[in-house]
């Protein structure tokens, strides 16, 4: 009975000398910075339909407040509207570049005391360099740089995951904006 207590001590002390050098392992790890597996720029160009560029808007309200219309955002922050887009993905900030694919999804201003929306989109890709998406969401400040989540993706960008900053490259009014996106994948399958 002596020895199989021993026995059972032994184990249990190697059992949590194990368990506890693999739990120093993975600190270790963790504070090791990752560097991403693939880094992209792309620019995408929203024109907003406002009454008068049905051939060339390629987003619109789809939802707005009480006191809004679907043609002219709200005041207040724009708060309580809702868009959806589907606006080119260039390589180059120029409007008239070739297309490599389609942004598309929605975003809706979700603040009213605040300038700020949220997001939720996806990169279309069909193109030589790329095929598949890749899946956005987050919240976006509207600071000169913001980051947001990149949860998923398919094709080329299968289960990718990692960080997307998002800048405002240019804008007129309400009606176009381009934005910077800098995408960093940190898993890539």
């Amino acid at each position: 009975m002596g020895a199989t207590r021993v026995t059972e001590t032994l184990v249990l002390s190697l059992l949590l000398l194990l368990s506890g050098s693999s739990a120093t392992q993975r600190k270790k790890t963790r504070a090791a910075p990752r560097m991403p597996c693939k880094q992209m720029v792309f620019y995408f160009h929203d024109i907003l339909y406002n009454g008068e560029n049905a051939k060339n808007a390629t987003s619109a309200i789809v939802g707005a407040p009480a006191w809004g219309n679907r043609t002219i955002l709200a005041g207040q922050n724009h708060f309580g509207n809702v868009v959806v887009f589907d606006d080119p993905i260039t390589l180059d900030n120029n409007l008239l570049s070739i297309p490599v694919g389609r942004a598309q999804g929605f975003y809706l201003y979700d603040r009213k005391d605040y300038f700020t929306a949220w997001l939720g989109f996806s990169f279309f890709f069909n193109s030589t360099l790329h095929r598949g998406s890749i899946t956005f969401a987050g919240a976006d400040p509207l600071n000169k740089t913001r980051d947001i989540s990149v949860i998923g993706g398919t094709g080329d960008f299968f289960m990718a995951r990692g960080i997307a900053t998002l800048m405002t490259d240019a804008g007129e009014g309400d009606v176009y904006f381009r934005l910077q996106v800098y995408i960093k994948l940190f898993e890539c399958w």
